[in-house]
C-alpha cells in the first residue's frame, strides 16, 4: 500500500509539475505551422526513392542548406567513404547508396541529444505527378509525406523554435537524416549505431498514427530467409526420371520449416514468396521462395537463424542442391527503463497541452531505425516523435494531420530543452 501511496503521490507531483503550458514555446511552437507546411512542399516535391540517387542528392541537398541556416555545422556523408566505411550489403542493396546528412550543433552544457529521420520513401520515379503535395481541410498530402518527410520537417522547425529562443543549453544536438532507411538502412546503420552511443537520448521522428497518438518504446525486428534450390531440367512427359525436380524440394523445404513462428514471444516467419520452372512441360531445374521473419528480442535472431539452418539440412531429394539465406534486415527496439521514463516525461509535457500521449512497449509490425540507435547504448531511444499521419507506402491516400504540428513542435522542444537541463528523470 506504501509503495502504491508513494507512486500515486509522484503522479500528482509530476502533473502538478505541467500543469500549465510555457506560453513563448506554445506561441512560437503554432507560429512554425506554416512555415513547417511550407517545408513539407518543399520536400515532398522532390522524388527521393530509395534507388534514387539524383533525387536523394536534390532532397539532402535541401536539407542540409536549411540546417546550416539553422546554425549547424553540416556534413554530407557517402555511404562507403571513410567518414561512414561500414555498409552492409544484402541480396537488394544498390551499389551506390544515398548520402546522410549529419548535422552537428554546439551549445553551452553537457548533455548530447540526438535527432533522427529519413528522406527515402518506397515510390518509384514518376509517381509525384499523380499524387503532389496539397492540403485539403486538416490534412497535408503527399508521396512520402507520412514517411518519413513530416519528421525531418519536425526536426528542422523543433530547432527553428529553439534558434527562436536562443537556447543552447544542450552540450550537442545532432541530426542526422539518412537515405537508405526504406532498403533497411545498409549504408547508415553502423553509423547511426555509433552515433546514438555517444548521445544521451535518442529522439526518432517516424509519425504516430492518425488513430492512436502515441510513441514507441519498443518495434519489431525484421529478417529474411532467401531459399534456392537447383535440380536438373528435363522433359516432363517422356523423361521425368531424368530430371532432379527443384519445386518439390522448394515445397519440401517450405513445408518442413511452416512451424517456426512463436506466439508466446512474438517471433513470426511466413514464407511469402515462391517461384519456380519455365514451362508446364519441364521438369523445374530452379526454385526461389522467400520468407519473412520478425522477432521482440535480438536473442530470437540466433534462435530462429539456428533453426533454418537445421532444418534446411533434412532434404526430400539428395541430388538437389538447396542454399538457404538468413539475413537480418533490421534489429528489434527493446524496451528500457531508461526510454520508459524519457517516454512518461514526454507524456508529462503532452500534458500541459491538454492533450493525451500514449506511451508503451507493445510491438508493432514494423521496423525503424531507432532499433540501430538502440542496439548499443543504455541512453534512452524513443521513436514516433513526427506527425500523426496515414497511408505510408500507399500511391494515393498519404497525408498528416495538420492539426498535430504544434502540439508535436512544442513537445519536442521542451523535450530537448528538459533534457539538455536534466530534468528527465531516470526510471
Amino acid at each position: 500500500m506504501r509503495k502504491l501511496a508513494l507512486a500515486a503521490a509522484l503522479a500528482l507531483a509530476t502533473l502538478s509539475a505541467y500543469a500549465a503550458p510555457d506560453a513563448r514555446i506554445a506561441e512560437l511552437a503554432a507560429q512554425q505551422k506554416q512555415p513547417l507546411l511550407d517545408s513539407l512542399s518543399q520536400l515532398v516535391g522532390i522524388e527521393s526513392g530509395s534507388r534514387d540517387l539524383e533525387g536523394l542528392d536534390k532532397i539532402a541537398s535541401l536539407i542540409a542548406d536549411k540546417l546550416r541556416a539553422l546554425g549547424g555545422q553540416v556534413e554530407l556523408i557517402e555511404p562507403g567513404s571513410p567518414a561512414s566505411p561500414e555498409v552492409y550489403r544484402m541480396e537488394d542493396t544498390p551499389e551506390k547508396i544515398g548520402k546522410v546528412v549529419k548535422a552537428t550543433f554546439k551549445g553551452t552544457g553537457t548533455k548530447k541529444i540526438m535527432l533522427i529521420a529519413h528522406m527515402d520513401t518506397v515510390y518509384q520515379i514518376g509517381m509525384l505527378n499523380n499524387q503532389p503535395f496539397r492540403v485539403e481541410g486538416d490534412k497535408a498530402y503527399g508521396l512520402g509525406i507520412a514517411d518519413d518527410k513530416q519528421g525531418i520537417a519536425v526536426i528542422l522547425h523543433t530547432l527553428a523554435v529553439l534558434k527562436a529562443l536562443d537556447f543552447k543549453e544542450y552540450g550537442t544536438l545532432t541530426v542526422l537524416i539518412n537515405g537508405d532507411e526504406e532498403i533497411s538502412s545498409p549504408g547508415s546503420r553502423a553509423l547511426i549505431t555509433k552515433l546514438a552511443a555517444e548521445h544521451d537520448a535518442v529522439l526518432s521522428h517516424e509519425g504516430a498514427s492518425v488513430a492512436e497518438d502515441k510513441l514507441s518504446l519498443a518495434t519489431a525486428g525484421i529478417a529474411s530467409v532467401t531459399l534456392k534450390v537447383q535440380g536438373k531440367a528435363s522433359h516432363a512427359g517422356s523423361a521425368p526420371e531424368r530430371g532432379v525436380n527443384a519445386f518439390y524440394e522448394m515445397a519440401h523445404q517450405v513445408l518442413q520449416m511452416r512451424d517456426l513462428s512463436d506466439p508466446a514471444t512474438g517471433l513470426k516467419m511466413n514464407w511469402t514468396i515462391a517461384q519456380s520452372g519455365t514451362n508446364r512441360n519441364v521438369i523445374p531445374a530452379s526454385a526461389t521462395a522467400g520468407a519473412d521473419v520478425r522477432v521482440n528480442k535480438v536473442a530470437d535472431y540466433d534462435r530462429i537463424e539456428k533453426q533454418v539452418n537445421e532444418r534446411v539440412k533434412k532434404q526430400l531429394i539428395p541430388e538437389a542442391k538447396v542454399e538457404l539465406k538468413f539475413e537480418r534486415r533490421r534489429p528489434p527496439l527493446e524496451s528500457s527503463p531508461a526510454s520508459l521514463a524519457l517516454a512518461r516525461h514526454a507524456q508529462a509535457i503532452y500534458g500541459e497541452l491538454d492533450r493525451k500521449l500514449g506511451a508503451d512497449a507493445q510491438v508493432a509490425g514494423g521496423g525503424t531505425d531507432a532499433a540501430f540507435a538502440g542496439l548499443a547504448t543504455k541512453a534512452p531511444v524513443v521513436e514516433r516523435f513526427g506527425l500523426q499521419g496515414f497511408g505510408a507506402h500507399s500511391a494515393d491516400a498519404e497525408y498528416v494531420l495538420i492539426d498535430s504540428i504544434q502540439p508535436r513542435l512544442y513537445l519536442v522542444t521542451r523535450m530537448v530543452m528538459d533534457i539538455s537541463r536534466g530534468k528527465v528523470a531516470a526510471q
